[in-house]
């Protein structure tokens, strides 16, 4: 196909696309498919789209976009394995290594992409809570910067609270007034796919940015890279600090439970069963 009829096929594609996987992945393998020759003209489609579609149909391609993201960083860092979607069989990334593909589109719209999808006022309330989630996403695997990623989210924070804060006579229409009872309905089912979806993916580790790295063998605790590495941070880093954030400060529940353990652990002593056992110091 020439340039023109994979630019209008893709709009039909993207005018189709609905919460279901195999709609997302159908969109995602001819974006691959085609990326190395109208690349940057598809990006140009889905821009479009964002700015144009319903508001369904945004949260639609936002959904689409994080599925994209990911098999972007798989294509990176397994340049010479084929595809499993035979629709991307024929997709051949680009010797560069440092090409993350639709990724860094992503990363350089991301601002614009988030405004179209949750526009101001009530009308973009619908949108709000799905994407801070997709972005949250992103932020927890690095697939963009998270200092971008938390630009955008004290912007969303700014405008729900001057929302909140706001008029009350501007605030009593409901945001879904704009919407058909179909409409509504399709949202409710679509909603419940998408977070399904995204609870299925929330124990996946982060796609390495980095091709052919491999685990390294540990030598010591401290981390193998760090914030400042960007792309170049390794999965198993990206893991642990989560998990570090995650974790609350030393508090009374944790002094109980290490004197609960220290007694069972220790609990022989008092049966004349063993000799030599000192409790645990909790100092």
């Amino acid at each position: 196909m020439d340039p023109f009829e994979v630019r209008m096929h893709f709009l039909s594609l993207l005018r189709k696309l609905n919460a279901s996987q195999q709609s997302i992945q159908k969109v995602v393998g001819y974006a691959l498919k085609y990326f190395s020759r109208c690349g940057e003209d598809l990006w140009d489609c889905i821009v479009e789209e964002c700015q144009k579609g319903s508001i369904n149909n945004r949260i639609n391609i936002l959904y689409f976009l994080d599925s994209l993201c990911e098999a972007c960083l798989l294509a990176k860092s397994h340049p010479h394995n084929e595809l499993s979607s035979s629709s991307t069989s024929t997709f051949k990334p680009n010797a560069n290594e440092n090409n993350s593909f639709y990724v860094d589109f992503v990363s350089r719209d991301l601002g614009k992409i988030v405004e179209h999808v949750v526009p101001e006022g009530r009308h973009g309330l619908p949108n709000l809570t799905s994407t801070k989630q997709i972005l949250e996403n992103w932020r927890s695997k690095r697939v963009i910067d998270p200092q971008k990623i938390d630009d955008v989210m004290t912007t969303l924070n700014a405008r729900k609270s001057s929302l909140d804060a706001g008029d009350p006579t501007s605030t009593s229409a409901s945001p879904a007034s704009s919407l058909s009872r179909g409409e509504i309905f399709k949202r409710i089912e679509e909603d419940r796919e998408r977070h399904k979806r995204l609870r299925e993916r929330r124990w996946v580790q982060p796609v390495s940015h980095t091709p052919f790295s491999h685990t390294q063998h540990l030598a010591a605790f401290l981390p193998l890279t760090d914030d400042q590495d960007g792309a170049e941070e390794l999965t198993l880093d990206i893991e642990f600090e989560n998990e570090w954030d995650a974790t609350s400060d030393w508090n009374e529940d944790d002094v109980e439970a290490a004197t609960e353990e220290s007694e069972l652990c220790f609990s022989t002593r008092d049966t004349g069963q063993g000799e030599g056992e000192e409790p645990m110091d909790l100092s």
